[in-house]
């Protein structure tokens, strides 16, 4: 199994069965881009003190114009990597695709879901923006920003992910760059790795 396209594969959860047709009867996508069911995905949801948090503007692409939105250049240059860290954050869940209604959830354009498991193991660290555009090498500039990723895997149903991308369609901003899945990015070498992961 490879993911679609060019994009840099990352870790995968551990629930695909070859044998399990909900993991590999294709689904009929309407509004996703290159998506495949059995395969791995990470979703982010930013939240900013410094953006449009609970408006119409909330969401964008790329994802850093809606969290710094109502900070102009300069302001932006002042503030310390813990105001920053402070102002930012992004939560993370991580999705196998299937091809069973059972796990379908209504809204993953809301944020998280926390409901049983899902949402209930979390890890809190500081880290940056991510993508295949930074690494060892390149760092990002926008950093620190706080981290909260569920550490447990979750099955979902294709249509919910599908159902999230036709929302991202009806955003006032244009987030067809995000109708598709990105490459991971490199793994972060322990030396420009945080040193304040909590499990809460």
């Amino acid at each position: 199994r490879k993911l679609a396209g060019e994009a840099r594969l990352g870790y995968q959860c551990r629930h695909y069965d070859a044998n399990d047709a909900r993991f590999t009867i294709d689904y009929e996508w309407k509004h996703c881009v290159d998506m495949k069911v059995g395969e791995t995905y990470e979703v982010h949801w930013p939240h900013s003190a410094a953006g449009s948090c609970g408006t119409v503007n909330q969401y964008q692409t790329p994802f850093y114009d809606g969290v710094f939105c109502n900070l102009d250049m300069e302001t932006l240059v002042t503030l310390t990597p813990q105001q920053i860290a402070s102002a930012v954050g992004v939560q993370a869940q991580i999705f196998t695709i299937v091809n069973d209604e059972s796990y379908y959830y209504p809204n993953l354009m809301r944020g998280m879901i926390v409901d049983g498991e899902k949402g209930s193991d979390i890890a809190y660290y500081t880290g940056s923006t991510t993508g295949t555009s930074r690494d060892n090498e390149k760092c990002s500039s926008y950093a620190p920003i706080t981290w909260q990723v569920d550490r447990k895997c979750h099955k979902i149903s294709a249509s919910s992910f599908d159902q999230l991308c036709a929302d991202m369609k009806s955003q006032r901003d244009d987030m067809s760059d995000d109708l598709y899945a990105h490459g991971s990015r490199e793994l972060v070498a322990d030396e420009w790795a945080a040193d304040n992961g909590k499990l809460l």
